[in-house]
């Protein structure tokens, strides 16, 4: 099995830090489960942060049907960033994934597409974009024979005890349970996982304040300087690696 993600921030696995400098993520865990299951894997994640969906399918798409040997499985994800963004055109949007669609179709390679987890609940201005992502995603949900994982729409992962603290990016809970939606929907026996529910953290004008300096500027300041996260960066795994050396089995079962 030769599996390659593609993608942005949320299949670079940004939020799942485990402590190292490196970043894990949903993708990392899917390719160890699939590895855990008996079947030797090959894995590359060429997703970048930051990125809109149309340098997705094209040349992160391109880059990764060009892999030799050629891959066997394919996911895909991205959007995310151009809900964000004023201007948005979602029938362009869907336009890219049907050309992702027949990219893979005519390559002979399996394509499994994502919808991404539903950060809104807790976002400034989080219903506009709420609205935009359920639209898109009910869109993409229509694509005919394509494997597609509704991850925008697991109640479960709206809970705040799976989100990072930018409460932008997905936390190790919730990439882990991510990782176990898609293994499932693949036809391996991985249960998605389940935290229990923590504290009640209120949300006070100091934590606000916090919250909005750490994160929301810095974001804010990227845009008026019309400056992506993506500036300088490639792919975090841009070659075959053997799971096992590069992706750690154990990961999946903590």
């Amino acid at each position: 099995m030769r599996y390659v993600a593609v993608g942005d921030s949320f299949t670079e696995g940004m939020g799942d830090e485990p402590g190292d400098g490196s970043v894990r993520g949903w993708a990392d865990l899917v390719a160890a489960g699939l590895a855990a299951a008996g079947e030797p894997v090959q894995y590359a994640n060429l997703a970048v942060r930051g990125l809109l969906l149309e340098p997705i399918v094209t040349g992160q798409l391109d880059a990764a049907l060009a892999l030799s040997p050629a891959p066997d499985l394919v996911t895909l994800n991205g959007g995310g960033n151009d809900l964000m963004r004023p201007g948005r055109d979602e029938d362009r949007l869907v336009q890219l994934v049907e050309r992702a669609v027949r990219r893979c179709r005519e390559a002979g390679v399996r394509l499994v597409l994502l919808s991404g987890a539903d950060p809104t609940a807790r976002l400034p201005l989080g219903a506009v974009v709420h609205r935009r992502g359920v639209g898109l995603t009910a869109r993409l949900a229509e694509r005919a024979g394509v494997l597609f994982v509704d991850v925008f729409n697991d109640a479960e992962l709206h809970r705040p005890e799976y989100w990072s603290s930018d409460r932008l990016h997905l936390g190790p809970a919730g990439h882990r349970r991510v990782a176990g939606l898609v293994l499932a929907a693949l036809g391996h026996p991985a249960a998605a996982h389940v935290v229990a529910p923590g504290p009640v953290v209120g949300r006070s004008l100091r934590v606000e304040a916090g919250y909005y300096r750490e994160h929301v500027l810095p974001w804010l300041l990227r845009r008026i300087a019309r400056r992506s996260s993506s500036a300088g960066r490639t792919g975090k795994q841009l070659e075959w690696v053997e799971v096992g050396s590069g992706v750690r089995e154990r990961d999946l079962r903590r």
